[in-house]
This record gives structure tokens, C-alpha cells and sequence, in this order.
């Protein structure tokens, strides 16, 4: 007899049923795995993308033909790619792979949950570690479900985790593994594994998956997926998908959003990519967090008498005064305080003349680079053989910055005799011909 029939029989005889035992049976199904989809699911979107991409010409005379006239020697056609991501801000900021968005024109984003489409832009991307920051273009006020993200340590192997995403362009699906490595390369199967830093998981990736969150029972975030292992015939492996560690992910997010500057004005402290409580990682000695008192390791309870949900919105709060002393309360150890910082604007200290005063040169933006228009005589740009004319195409190995400002902030964040390498172009006259000569240098800053 079931418990409903024997309950009712009591009360047809006059016995109370004690209060709780009449309750309704927990349902089985309900699992530490559907609580966790259920958290994390309406922070998961789909991506798609529309961009161009150029294609050699094979036929020799088309290339001739093409060549004669001054056309290019390439075709264009516009291609879609598909794949996910995840919601890290519920102001709309979220994580993808920069593989996903990569020469993307248009970037359409369609959440797992339900059929509102939006359209996001790149606020940074990646390519080394191809993690990618994009920002939905929201109505004003909006808000989203934003994932937690897990502890950078922990991680246990063979924990069950989830991946969720957009495989094969279904829309939003999960599947279920365990992990199975914590340190891996995606090397190909039968191919010697190197040091690595990919975790490893037998949960089912496939293509379009790229980008969106792996995710251990608390519906916390521990990576995002990045790739499946293949044979040596070229074939899917089953069971080794990769995705990049969330120790991974918090580096490259603090590398793309540093928290040292907000919307053009120099704070000059970065707190650690993640969720309340926020914790300060570095601090530039000679900026406004610098001089407030702020230091390593302190704790940001409050800005504005607001306590910061993420780093984004720490960034946002300071930018919401940034005209104004800035009221910031800190633990630090037992002891609870509170300091005020006024942000300086970013022009006003990196600048022009900052450049001049480390490397003893000018330089004026120009298209794939800058310009050295002046070289200051003894300088360490002097004594490297810098020369007016000269074009700097790469700072770092890394493309150059996009204005006078960003080239600044990098030889600030320079370590006492660290080097600065400048990839430089010149054209110079040869006999009837203008050659372009190549080269590079290391300068450095003073």
C-alpha cells in the first residue's frame, strides 16, 4: 500500500498524520548533475559568426592576368562558424575561444535558453592563449546569468564535470565525463605529449563546442572547451577533449582587462579575475592606488559604498566617480579601513613624452605601425641606430598598440632593465629601386 492510501486511512479514522511525514517524495532524478545544468545552462550561448576570408588563385595565367593589371592575386569569399560561450558578467560580458571569433565581421549571439538573439563585439582577444572577451550590445539595464567561476586549485582528478555548448550547431546540449588529465598538450594521438596545461575530459566535444564552459557539480566554471584529440588518420579520438584551465582563463582576462585602467583613467591596481571577494594582485608603486595606500594582498570589500560583484564591475564603479576622490574600503589581515583614491585621465601621464623620456625617440601613428619622426641625441635609441623614417611594426613581437597611450603603458609596466624589442621597417633607395629593409632591436628604457 502507498503512502498516500495508508495517510488517508488514518484521517478517515481519526488519527492526526505527524506534520512533514504527509510531504511529497523527493524526485530521484534530481541530481547533483541537473542542479548543476540548471545553475549554468542560462549562461550558455551560441555563437555565430559571418566573416571573409582570402584564398590564393592556383591558375598561373589568372595570377599572370591578374598581376598585369594590378589586381589581387586572391579571392575573397564570406564564410559562417559556429560555436559557444559563457556569461562571466551580468552585464554582459562573456568568454569564448579567440579561434570562435577570429576574422569574424559579425558576431551573433543566441543564448541556450531561449530564442533572443544579440549581437556582440570584441572587446579583446587572444590568440596565444585563444581566449576571447566579447560584450553583447544590450538594451540599457539589462541583465544576465552570470557563471561562478571555480577556484584555480581546485580540481580533483576524476571529478565529474559537464560540458555545455553548441556542438555541430544543435544549440544548446550537455554532456557528462569525468576529468581525466589536469596537465595535457593537445598533441595529436601517438605523438609524444610535452609539458602541457589543458585539462583533459572523456565528456563528449565536438565541433561548435569550441568556447563554451566545462563545468565541475557546483556549476562552477574550471575551463572552457578548446578542442578534440585526433588520430593519426585525421579522425575525432573519443573520449580526449581539451579545454583550457581556469587558471588559464583568469590570466588572459587580466591581461585583457586590466583593472590598473578604467575607461581611460589610470588606477594602477589590478584585482584578481573572479567573483566577490576580490583580491588585489599588483600594484604600479607611483599611480593613485599607489599613493592611497593600496597594497598586495589587501582585500576591496566596497567602492562607492558598493560591494563589487566581479572585476568587471570593479572597473565599473571606479569608473562611475572617476572625476571625483574615489572611496574604497579594504581588509587587510584583521583590520578593516578606508582610503580614498582620485584617478588620473591615462593621457596626462602616458604620453608622448613618457616614450621620449625611457627610449629618447618620437613617434607619430601610422598605417601597421609608428613612425620615428625624432631621435634624441645619447639616448638609448641613439645608441641602437634608431633613425627618422624608420617604422616600428611590432613592439614585443607583438603587434603595436593602437595609439601614442598604449605604447606608454607598455614600457611603464618595463622591469628595471628589462628590454624592449622593436621590429623596424625602412625604405631605403637603391640604385633605380626603393628597397625595403627589415630588422629589429633591443632597447632599454631608462
Amino acid at each position: 500500500m502507498s503512502l498516500k492510501r495508508i495517510f488517508w486511512a488514518l484521517a478517515v479514522i481519526g488519527i492526526a498524520v505527524p506534520p512533514g511525514l504527509g510531504a511529497q517524495e523527493p524526485d530521484i532524478r534530481r541530481d547533483a548533475t541537473v542542479n548543476a545544468v540548471e545553475m549554468v545552462m542560462p549562461s550558455v550561448v551560441n555563437i555565430a559568426t559571418k566573416g571573409s576570408e582570402s584564398v590564393q588563385v592556383q591558375d598561373p595565367f589568372e595570377r599572370m592576368r591578374r598581376q598585369m593589371w594590378g589586381e589581387q592575386p586572391y579571392d575573397e569569399y564570406e564564410y559562417l562558424s559556429f560555436g559557444s560561450g559563457v556569461v562571466i558578467d551580468e552585464t554582459g560580458y562573456l568568454l569564448t575561444n579567440d579561434h570562435v571569433i577570429r576574422g569574424a565581421n559579425q558576431i551573433q549571439v543566441r543564448f541556450g535558453t531561449g530564442t533572443n538573439d544579440y549581437e556582440a563585439v570584441v572587446v579583446k582577444s587572444d590568440p596565444k592563449t585563444d581566449v576571447a572577451l566579447l560584450k553583447l550590445k544590450a538594451k540599457p539595464g539589462e541583465k544576465f546569468r552570470a557563471i561562478k567561476m571555480a577556484k584555480e586549485d581546485d580540481l580533483l582528478l576524476g571529478e565529474t564535470v559537464l560540458a555545455l555548448g553548441n556542438p555541430l550547431n544543435l544549440g544548446g546540449s550537455v554532456t557528462r565525463g569525468i576529468l581525466s588529465a589536469k596537465s595535457r598538450s593537445a598533441a595529436q594521438v601517438g605523438e609524444q605529449l610535452p609539458e602541457g596545461n589543458l585539462l583533459q575530459t572523456d565528456a563528449a566535444i565536438n565541433p561548435g563546442n569550441s568556447g563554451g564552459p566545462l563545468v565541475d557539480l557546483k556549476g562552477e566554471l574550471i575551463g572552457i572547451n578548446v578542442s578534440v584529440a585526433e588520430n593519426p588518420n585525421g579522425q575525432q579520438a573519443q573520449g580526449i577533449g581539451f579545454a583550457i584551465p581556469i587558471r588559464e582563463v583568469e590570466a588572459a582576462l587580466s591581461d585583457i582587462f586590466p583593472t590598473e585602467y578604467v575607461k581611460s583613467y589610470w588606477f594602477g591596481a589590478r584585482v584578481k579575475v573572479g567573483s566577490y571577494p576580490l583580491v588585489v594582485t599588483s600594484v604600479q608603486p607611483e599611480s593613485p592606488a599607489g599613493r592611497a595606500g593600496i597594497k598586495i594582498g589587501d582585500t576591496v570589500l566596497q567602492v562607492n559604498g558598493t560591494v563589487p560583484k566581479t572585476f568587471v564591475n570593479f572597473g565599473d564603479l571606479l569608473a562611475s566617480n572617476a572625476t571625483a576622490e574615489i572611496p574604497i574600503t579594504i581588509r587587510r589581515g584583521d583590520t578593516v579601513s578606508d582610503i580614498k583614491v582620485r584617478l588620473v585621465p591615462e593621457q596626462s601621464v602616458f604620453n608622448a613624452a613618457m616614450i621620449r623620456n625611457k627610449l629618447g625617440l618620437s613617434l607619430e601613428k601610422t598605417t601597421g605601425g609608428f613612425v620615428i619622426t625624432d631621435v634624441e641625441e645619447g639616448s638609448p635609441a641613439s645608441q641602437a641606430g634608431l633613425q627618422p623614417r624608420m617604422v616600428v611594426r611590432a613592439i614585443d613581437q607583438e603587434a603595436p598598440p593602437d595609439d601614442i597611450t598604449g605604447v606608454a603603458k607598455l614600457l611603464y609596466a618595463k622591469k628595471k632593465n628589462e628590454p624592449v624589442r622593436l621590429d623596424l621597417a625602412v625604405m631605403e633607395r637603391v640604385g633605380n629601386f626603393n628597397v625595403l629593409r627589415r630588422g629589429a632591436v633591443e632597447l632599454v628604457p631608462r
